[in-house]
């Protein structure tokens, strides 16, 4: 037999219920003492007075132990060993003040949750640095008309940055990742649906070498496409090889992903289409994709993000040119990794500053398809947009205007179709000598009533809706 400690959790200044009488029931004090308990909800999370002043008493207790054993106490040195040691030491003193008031679980809750905001914001700051640096670089070549509209064909090295741009690289990249998303989007989501709807060996199969694929370098990527397309079949470089490479390197990416949010669609919606009838390709079709069509957006961005920077496989298979090609079956053709490469090895300032002006202007373009790729792929499900709920209401209205319509007492279609049959009916029975009235049917249980044995009468019928029994005490006329 257990025994539960009911007065363990109850805190020491609440009041206490009053005991029972000799009968087991409670008194009347107790119910008050139980209604002046006030209901206090549980914060679960955000920013309390004393976990501030925890917070900010551990910062400058650790950055002054730092001082300490840097100064006086340890041969330390260096900027890296400093930062190191003044946040383990601010994390230590910050478990150790929580501690007072809190128990163990909430002292892990606390110190991971600072854990996990340091590093998000170290993350920010290491992408702010970057794309900072690279406009701030780029600023000379930016504000420039002509950066975005001239190649480089009529100008040189010593040129200054008022002539020449990278209009040739940027129409390079362009024409390539349209080249590789054609290729890639149907292929990767038709091979991510097949994984997901197609169980089985085979599958496992592809799956391990999709896996594999991920981490091809893309060297040998540029090379196999060198290989079969260049040097096997005969073709000059160009831009719709460098494509080929391009659709190499995101192929793995885009079915990893679109493989990973595709298991995520609950298994009730196709369960549902499923009992509804609607075949497997329906399915996937009405179901599947709309209901992951924003994670798959998300697939087809990470895989562009890994194909427009490649540079080693442009290379190989679109070749080197100053001038503006827009054919990308014939020539060689640039584009804005490679442009940036070759401007920065430059050791001329004005070159250099052209590189990292193309450098913002390749930044800016994965910005502007990621916005494209958001608009395409919407929201999550469950979510809509103000444009999207305008769309469901409308349909709506219709939807209750169209089944008030069907309802509507002058538009009763299957009776007037039933009198009119009737009327035909009974014409046709007429013609022959025969009367509906002549012989009306029987119930099911008059028919259906055994025949009276030694005498017995026979028992009544049931009566049916509508009708009263007859009483066996009354006048039956």
């Amino acid at each position: 037999m257990t025994v539960v400690d009911l007065e363990k959790d109850v805190p020491q200044d609440a009041p206490r219920p009053a005991p029972q009488d000799a009968t087991g029931s409670a008194t009347a004090t107790d119910a008050d003492a139980v209604a002046e308990l006030p209901d206090v909800p549980r914060r679960i999370g955000g920013f309390t007075r004393s976990g501030v002043l925890s917070l900010l008493g551990a910062a400058a207790s650790g950055l002054c132990v730092t001082v300490l054993l840097f100064g006086e106490l340890a041969p330390f040195s260096g900027a890296l060993g400093l930062f190191v040691t003044a946040y383990l030491s601010f994390l230590g003193i910050y478990a150790v003040l929580t501690g007072l008031e809190e128990d163990a679980q909430a002292v892990r809750d606390r110190v991971m949750t600072v854990v996990l905001w340091t590093a998000g914001g170290l993350m920010f700051c290491a992408l702010a640095m970057v794309v900072g640096f690279t406009a701030w670089r780029g600023r000379e070549a930016l504000p420039h008309g002509n950066f975005f509209t001239q190649d480089m064909q009529a100008a040189g090295p010593l040129d200054p940055l008022t002539h020449g741009g990278i209009a040739h690289a940027m129409l390079g990249t362009l024409i390539m990742i349209t080249i590789a998303l054609t290729i890639t989007v149907p292929l990767g989501l038709a091979c991510a649906v097949y994984l997901n709807q197609i169980p089985g060996r085979f599958s496992r199969f592809v799956r391990t070498i999709v896996e594999a694929m991920t981490a091809l370098p893309s060297i040998v990527a540029g090379l196999m496409v060198y290989a079969v397309w260049i040097l096997g079949l005969g073709m000059q470089k160009s831009g719709l090889a460098a494509g080929f490479a391009i659709s190499v390197m995101m192929l793995p990416i885009v079915i990893r992903a679109a493989d990973v949010v595709l298991r995520l669609v609950p298994g009730n919606l196709t369960e549902a289409s499923e009992a509804l009838g609607a075949p497997r390709w329906r399915t996937v079709w009405h179901v599947v994709l709309p209901t992951a069509r924003s994670g798959l957006a998300t697939a087809v961005i990470l895989g562009t993000a890994r194909g427009i920077g490649e540079t080693s496989p442009v290379l190989l298979t679109a070749g080197f040119t100053a001038a503006l090609n827009a054919d990308p079956t014939s020539g060689p053709m640039v584009s804005l990794p490679l442009a940036v490469f070759n401007f920065v090895k430059s050791p001329e300032p004005t070159m250099i500053a052209r590189g990292f002006g193309s450098a913002a202007v390749l930044m800016a373009l994965v910005l502007i398809l990621f916005a494209i790729a958001r608009v395409i792929g919407g929201r999550g499900p469950g979510h809509q947009s103000k444009r999207q709920a305008r769309r469901a209401a409308r349909s709506s209205r219709r939807d209750a205007q169209r089944f008030a319509e069907l309802h509507t007492p002058g538009l009763e279609l299957f009776e007037t179709g039933s009198s009119e049959s009737d009327d035909e009916t009974n014409t046709l029975l007429g013609g022959a000598g025969l009367h509906q009235s002549a012989a009306p049917p029987r119930s099911a249980t008059s028919h259906d009533a055994p025949a009276p044995e030694n005498g017995e009468p026979a028992p009544e019928p049931a009566p049916t809706d509508g009708e009263q029994p007859l009483s066996s005490t009354g006048d039956e006329h």
